[in-house]
């Protein structure tokens, strides 16, 4: 078989803007921009896609996954958080409504006009339904019932002491009634001095 003919032989004229009739047969096209090829990028390797499904740039910031705002806070007040001094928050010295207060004072002040009795009705109404209301009734019940004996044995003796011994157990009894009065108003539980704990 015969070869065909070469570019430079038998009157095949060579064309430099064809490389195909340049010696050695087809070549590729030397790269540059003029045959849409983009510049090398300093550094090594090709420049990042402008467009693309799934690309990400390695140096660009992403935001932390996951994050989630600090959870569990509650505001003051909400979620059964309770304000110090109420009732369930500081034991049983606050109250949880107006009527815990007012029979509350009852107990107390009452005691100077009834003695003992009016922290009996106050413990017996509500001492079952309210632990703030039983601690002030048997705290007042007790200190009625003690002071309540000495003003009877007092009362007995006052004959032989012009009344002395009536005097000073009823100023007593008067005195410490209303400064229990004015804790509870205020919210706390006063303890009685010089009294007996009958009733726990």
């Amino acid at each position: 078989m015969s070869e065909p003919p070469r570019p430079g032989e038998y009157g095949v004229p060579q064309d430099p803007n064809n490389p195909y009739s340049m010696p050695g047969g087809a070549q590729y096209p030397p790269p540059g921009p003029d045959y849409g090829q983009q510049p090398p990028v300093s550094g090594g390797g090709y420049p990042p896609p402008t467009s693309g499904a799934g690309y990400q740039d390695p140096n660009a910031y992403q935001q932390p996954g996951g994050y989630q705002q600090p959870g569990g806070y509650q505001q003051p007040g909400q979620y059964g958080y309770q304000q110090p001094g109420q009732y369930g928050g500081a034991g049983p010295v606050g109250y949880a409504n107006s009527d815990e207060k007012t029979w509350a004072l009852i107990a107390h002040f009452g005691g100077i006009f009834i003695g003992f009795i009016a922290p009996l009705i106050a413990l017996l109404a509500k001492g079952n339904e309210s632990p703030t209301v039983k601690a002030h009734a048997n705290e007042a019940l007790n200190f009625h019932i003690t002071w309540g004996i000495i003003l009877f044995v007092g009362a007995l003796l006052s004959v032989c002491t012009f009344g002395l011994t009536l005097i000073v157990p009823w100023i007593i009894i008067i005195v410490f009634a209303i400064i229990a009065g004015m804790k509870a108003n205020g919210g706390e539980l006063y303890r009685y001095p010089m009294t007996y704990r009958f009733i726990k």
